[in-house]
């Protein structure tokens, strides 16, 4: 039965695991595959056509493990090729992007800081949705190096303060009152955030409206797991098992592979 398949995901590494950690929380029925391409992250760097590409190979791999949905946990993966995804396979997907409407929608000063990859920053998608909110200043910043920190396991290192508080004051400076954190490894960096934002500064990010998302779409499938009494949840990663392990449940099993 489809409904007993798992639900697929995949990131250029580790951070999407802060998205599969919202979707077990509202879905714990449901068993989980999950992906991290850590060998090519970060894919904020890549070309349109490399992010294309990777992604696909992914999505493959997960349908191999006959996943009946596939979430895209990356946000650069998301903006530059989950529409060809959608063309290409029959599964559904669930994408991610900057949670830009409600911080627009809820900001007092209409002024929004927005942490994302270059890849993210540049794609059509994310400047589409931009564009809705013409009355909201936008304070864009590449967070270079903060994936490749948090793929070593440096997430509260000395250089991972430094660059925050490089790429964080300038918005404090422009008087932002919301941080929309737009790549799912950043999540994990949020107590580090907050030791830098001054307290009025709300941060967003994309992690519950994904898991949401996610629900909404196995029902209205029909292919929710409503009877499960042992899930399972496998993760494959082609880096560091180690770092991977970090961030996930003991209980989940940990394939180290090459793909």
């Amino acid at each position: 039965m489809q409904n007993q398949n798992s639900i697929g995901f995949f990131d250029s590494g580790i951070g999407g695991t802060s998205i599969w950690k919202e979707v077990h929380q509202l879905l714990p029925l449901e068993n989980t595959i999950f992906l991290a391409d850590s060998k090519n992250a970060p894919y904020g760097e890549k070309s349109k056509d490399e992010i294309i590409y990777l992604s696909q190979k992914n999505t493959e791999f997960l349908l191999n493990k006959n996943c009946k949905l596939i979430v895209v946990a990356c946000n650069t993966a998301t903006t530059n090729a989950i529409k060809v995804l959608r063309a290409t396979y029959n599964v559904p997907f669930i994408g991610i992007e900057p949670a830009i409407k409600p911080a627009a929608l809820q900001s007092n000063t209409k002024t929004i800081g927005i942490l994302a990859t270059k890849g993210t920053l540049s794609s059509e998608l994310f400047n589409k949705t931009m564009a809705n909110f013409k009355d909201t200043i936008f304070v864009e910043q590449i967070g270079i190096g903060l994936v490749d920190l948090i793929e070593q396991g440096k997430l509260n290192s000395p250089e991972t303060h430094q660059l925050l508080e490089q790429f964080l004051t300038p918005m404090i400076e422009k008087n932002i009152d919301y941080l929309v954190l737009g790549c799912t490894h950043y999540p994990y960096l949020i107590p580090q955030i907050e030791k830098i934002l001054p307290k009025h500064i709300k941060i967003i990010d994309s992690g519950i409206a994904v898991a949401k998302q996610t629900k909404n779409i196995l029902e209205q499938n029909n292919i929710s797991n409503a009877y499960n009494p042992n899930p399972n949840h496998t993760f494959y990663t082609n880096g560091n098992p180690t770092i991977l392990k970090q961030f996930i449940p003991k209980m989940v099993t940990v394939i180290s592979e090459d793909f």
